[in-house]
Parts: C-alpha cells; sequence; structure tokens
C-alpha cells in the first residue's frame, strides 16, 4: 500500500443555504469532537440570513470561515468553489459534511483515520455497520436501489456512491479534473467517486449512522432524482460502448497477428 504523508492540515466544507437554526449547532459539535480541523461554511446567500450567522461564527473562531456565494447553484458548485478554495489555502485534506446534522461530527475522527489508508473515504450508510435513523421506509428503498443501480451500471466496488460525508486527500482532487466536472445536485458525489476509480484513487468506505434533520427541509426533490438517474444512465452507456470498442480493437489485433 502507498505510503501516504499526514493530514496536518483539514477543513471541513459544509454547504448552507437556509440553515439558520442548524448551523450553529453543527459547527460546535464538529468544533468539540475534533477541535484541530477547521470549518468553512459556504453559504448560497440564503435568505434566512445564514450567512450572517456564519458570519458570527466566524468572527468568535479564527478557526472557522465563511464563503458567501451569489446565489443558489446547486451542491456541486458549492462543493467546486470550497474545494478551489482549500486546495489554495494549502490544506491536507477536505471533508465534505451536511450542515443538518445528518452526518454527526462525533464520526468524523473514524474517518480521518481511515484517510491514513486511502485517496478518498466515504461514510457509507450500506455497508456492514452502517445505519440510517429515522428514514421511511420509502427513501431507504430509493436510496439502496438507485446505489445498486450505480454499482451495476458504472461497475463500481463501491455500495454508497451517493453518499455525501467524505474526506477527500488535496492529492485526489487535484487528479480529478474538477474543471470539467458538471454535476450540479446529489448526482455530484457519483460523479466524483467515478472519477477517483477510473484514476486509480484508493476508495474506502467507513460505516456511519446517518441521522434524518429534525430541523428545516430537505432539499431533495425529484428533480434531483431525475438528474442523477439521466447522467448515471449516460455514463453507464458510455462505459459499455468503451468496453465493446476494446474488445473489437483486440479482436482485429487478434486477427492481424
Amino acid at each position: 500500500m502507498t505510503e501516504r504523508p499526514p493530514l496536518d492540515r483539514v477543513v471541513v466544507l459544509i454547504p448552507t443555504y437556509n440553515e439558520r437554526e442548524n448551523l450553529p449547532t453543527i459547527v460546535g459539535r464538529v468544533r468539540s469532537a475534533v477541535p484541530e480541523v477547521d470549518i468553512c461554511v459556504l453559504d448560497d446567500n440564503s435568505p434566512d440570513g445564514t450567512g450572517r450567522v456564519a458570519d458570527d461564527l466566524a468572527a468568535a473562531d479564527d478557526q472557522v470561515h465563511v464563503l458567501h456565494r451569489a446565489g443558489k447553484e446547486g451542491l456541486g458548485a458549492a462543493y467546486l468553489h470550497g474545494f478551489a478554495w482549500a486546495l489554495e489555502q494549502g490544506y491536507d485534506a477536505v471533508v465534505e459534511m451536511d450542515a443538518d446534522g445528518s452526518h454527526r461530527p462525533e464520526d468524523l475522527r473514524r474517518l480521518l483515520d481511515a484517510a491514513d489508508r486511502a485517496d478518498l473515504v466515504i461514510g457509507s450508510r450500506w455497508v456492514p455497520g452502517g445505519k440510517v435513523v429515522n428514514w421511511p421506509t420509502h427513501r431507504k428503498v430509493l436510496s439502496v436501489g438507485g446505489n445498486i443501480y450505480t454499482r451495476v451500471l458504472l461497475g463500481m466496488d463501491v455500495n454508497d456512491a451517493t453518499a455525501g460525508y467524505r474526506v477527500y486527500r488535496a492529492e485526489a482532487l487535484r487528479d480529478l479534473d474538477l474543471a470539467s466536472v458538471e454535476s450540479a445536485g446529489y448526482c455530484f458525489q457519483v460523479d466524483l467517486t467515478r472519477r477517483a476509480v477510473l484514476a486509480g484513487l484508493e476508495v474506502v468506505e467507513v460505516p456511519i449512522t446517518f441521522v434524518e434533520r429534525e430541523i428545516g427541509q430537505s432539499k431533495m426533490d425529484q428533480s434531483i432524482v431525475r438528474e442523477s438517474l439521466g447522467r448515471i444512465t449516460v455514463w453507464g452507456v458510455q462505459r459499455r460502448s468503451e468496453q465493446v470498442r476494446e474488445r473489437l480493437a483486440s479482436r482485429a489485433r487478434w486477427h492481424r497477428l
């Protein structure tokens, strides 16, 4: 296994849109659970004043930072902005974490420990030891079914490619050609997983407990599901087409011998 440098500087990216009530709690839990990491709030100009709350938190704690974005452009766009900032600041690793408490900061230490041997660590709901709390049956079916579809169609040995609780090493992000990423919604997670696998990076899944939010409304809607299924299907078709071309080229070479 490749020797990897220590993760001395880590930043947790927390995208926000109308998370005024949740943000102070999640920031406090991160600072308590893993006090050495920094936090960067990526606020999409929330009309409920989340950005002002973030500024107050940053003013009181020099390990909290805020990036104010022009408006709501999607999860992927927010994370890409955060990745670019983190790489410019010289962080060794970047964490993705939701603001609503669904990703427990108390699990972060285990994810960071796993990053000692991996390029990408995924906090997985669908591996042994992982679970979800307070989800209705239809949400579980949708998530499990979507991940099975993704795994089969894209040929990835990943059980929870849609998961949003992650640790990326900085070197891994530089290998993923982020400038060409177009996925805006939750399909962004599948896109980056796919890129990591294709790049030959070490991907590790760590079981987590995913807890459904108690305050505010989920950002998931039917348009996000449709975008994800559409893009995953296109990537799957492209993968199959490439496999067919490779087989035909191999046969042609064999007949020329």
